[in-house]
């Protein structure tokens, strides 16, 4: 359905993206006033929110792997990896880049849905994966089951054929809605509580030292009794510098982990956008209406995302606000700036977006090992 708007409302967007348009030709024939002497240094160090655990033997399968969050996540924790599948191209090609001694599988021998798991019975110890959130998102038209991009019954099919020992699922907060409990409690909990014992809480990111309003579902199980009355949900390790439990670890403000200058105010970045492909392929990260005047008030562009700061502070917003690199986003979503992201912006901005945050990834890894007893 078109928009209902106004001519005037239409003409006005119009002359808004001609002007975009010949600002970002003159960015790239260098005519707008910059200083690359003010590129950004961050202070933030997310591998720093993961110390790198010595190797405790459990092996880890990652499905809809994605950019890697949660692969990162658990081989900071000491996990090995045994492979990583996911359907698109894009995602390999950055996996194998920053791991090309992991096994990957990417595009149709990547398809968790058609995936033959025998060469994998008995060789894992845990499975991890985020199944497509597009079907219970908040941001999407919710089509739950009734969309096509629905995986958790590829997942569950993976967990029951190889019974690793624990798995761990994560998700929108969506899917825990009114609208989704029954599907939660037939397609997902139904299968699995047979042979698992789960526990289902959300986990925060700034509560991990990571500058973002972010939210995610988490689903832990364990085939052990034992193993699932010993573990913890994970407890948070950072809080706001204004906490009365502000003990020394404190999540920054979106501002001084990217290095901008003090304006007097900062706060969490908002929830980073995770469409992957959106309107015409968007190197936007702004997520809803409400997140845009969080943005306007750090003072930061959350459109146009650049491939580079060098780049960004080539292309100067005429608000005069601070643009995104994608190496700033993914800082914001607490990856490493060692990670680095294969394809075109967008693509780029789409894997950091649908990642879960390393060090969300690392707190539960530590906490399903520690209850796996080592």
């Amino acid at each position: 359905m078109p928009y209902d708007i106004s001519e005037a409302k239409r003409d006005w967007y119009r002359k808004i993206s001609v002007r975009s348009r010949q600002r970002k030709k003159a960015a790239i024939n260098g005519e707008l006033q910059h200083d690359l002497n003010r590129i950004n240094a961050p202070i933030l160090k997310p591998e720093k929110l993961m110390p790198q655990q010595k190797p405790h033997g459990l092996r880890a399968l990652s499905l809809f792997a994605g950019g890697g969050g949660l692969d990162l996540g658990f081989e900071r924790a000491g996990f090995e990896h045994i492979a990583s599948f996911d359907i698109m191209e894009i995602c390999g090609a950055t996996l194998r880049r920053n791991r090309p001694q992991w096994r990957v599988l990417c595009g149709s021998s990547g398809d968790v849905a058609k995936a033959d798991w025998s060469a994998y019975k008995g060789r894992v110890d845990l499975i991890h994966g985020g199944p497509p959130c597009q079907p219970f998102s908040i941001a999407g038209k919710q089509n739950g089951n009734k969309d096509d991009r629905d995986m958790w019954p590829a997942f569950i099919r993976a967990v029951l054929t190889l019974l690793p020992e624990a798995f761990v699922a994560e998700n929108v907060p969506g899917l825990l809605s009114p609208k989704f409990r029954q599907y939660v409690d037939e397609v997902i909990l139904a299968p699995l509580t047979p042979h698992y014992h789960i526990a289902t809480f959300k986990a925060v990111a700034s509560d991990f030292g990571v500058p973002q309003m972010r939210k995610r579902v988490i689903f832990v199980g364990f085939r052990s009794p034992h193993a699932a009355s010993c573990y913890d949900i994970p407890e948070p390790t950072h809080f706001p510098q204004d906490s009365l439990f502000y003990f020394d670890q404190y999540t920054m403000g979106a501002r001084v982990a990217l290095g901008l200058e003090n304006i007097g105010f900062d706060c969490f970045a908002p929830t980073l956008r995770s469409g992957f492909t959106g309107p015409r392929k968007s190197t936007s990260v702004l997520n809803s209406k409400a997140s845009q005047k969080v943005w306007e008030e750090l003072r930061i562009w959350p459109n146009g995302v650049q491939k580079s700061r060098e780049d960004a502070i080539r292309f100067p917003p005429e608000n005069g606000h601070f643009r995104l690199s994608v190496q700033d986003c993914a800082l914001l979503q607490g990856f490493p700036d060692d990670w680095v992201f294969q394809g075109a912006t967008y693509q780029m901005l789409g894997q950091i977006g649908n990642s879960v945050c390393p060090p969300v990834g690392y707190a539960i890894a530590k906490s399903v090992s520690k209850a796996l007893g080592v």
